[in-house]
């Protein structure tokens, strides 16, 4: 791929041009994209019409631009995520039933939970886990549960790297959720996100015991029954790990 003067290619321009688009569907302005960007107008300019052309933006009235549905049929289409969401979402849809909560599914993604999937429904409390939305480990139900049952070596580089810019979590307490996580089977995090929920994650387990995903709960402060909650998750979990690997064989 060529240049800039700057030396970034086109794939670089390109990536930071998609990712400076904010949550949801947001139309932004041409001036405003390219210095969300970094990239000079003209360029921002170039690019969004030769992306457009393929339906991977989409410009509207006025110069506005957004993301275009081609991007999200492709991402959709060829997603990695497809077959867990496949096999999760029937599980999902049991627990909400029961619960009328929040109900989250979600990998490990470097540092980062990832959440692929979410059911909410009205009434139900607050929930800032949001599709492909992330949430470091260390304030995630789901990313302690995922980031516990990972080799000690991932473990290791983890610690190694971790700050908390808010100043809250220690490198020790951080491993003592970690060690709590593998040890019970299940994460759970209360009043970190939000003052007045709790929030409870099981890993989700393949053939070869790897957690390849989290299958959480985000629930009010004063109702967690763990006794009831746990089981019921554990139970979608296995249930989930067994749908994967029949669609692996």
């Amino acid at each position: 791929m060529a240049n800039s003067a700057s030396g970034d290619s086109v794939v670089d321009r390109v990536v930071r041009l998609v990712e400076a688009f904010p949550q949801g569907s947001a139309w932004l302005q041409l001036a405003e994209l390219a210095e969300r960007a970094d990239l000079p107008l003209s360029s921002a300019h170039r690019l969004v019409r030769q992306l457009a052309d393929h339906g991977l933006l989409e410009v509207g009235s006025g110069g506005a631009v957004r993301l275009g549905l081609r991007l999200w049929e492709l991402a959709n289409r060829n997603s990695p995520t497809l077959e867990l969401r496949r096999a999760a979402m029937p599980f999902m849809e049991d627990i909400q039933q029961v619960l009328n909560q929040n109900v989250n599914l979600a990998i490990l993604d470097g540092w980062e939970a990832l959440f692929v999937e979410r059911l909410s429904r009205r009434g139900s409390v607050a929930n800032r886990a949001q599709v492909a939305g992330r949430m470091p480990v260390h304030i995630s139900s789901a990313g302690l549960a995922l980031m516990s049952h990972q080799s000690k070596e991932i473990q290791a580089d983890y610690l190694g790297q971790f700050h908390d810019p808010a100043g809250k979590m220690t490198h020790e307490g951080l491993r003592a959720l970690l060690s709590e996580a593998l040890k019970q089977g299940y994460s759970e995090l209360a009043g970190v996100v939000d003052p007045d929920t709790w929030g409870i994650a099981v890993p989700i387990l393949d053939g070869k015991r790897r957690a390849v995903a989290a299958l959480g709960v985000v629930v009010p402060l004063s109702e967690v029954r763990l006794q009831a909650l746990v089981p019921v998750l554990q139970t979608a979990a296995r249930g989930i790990g067994r749908q994967l690997g029949g669609a692996q064989r």
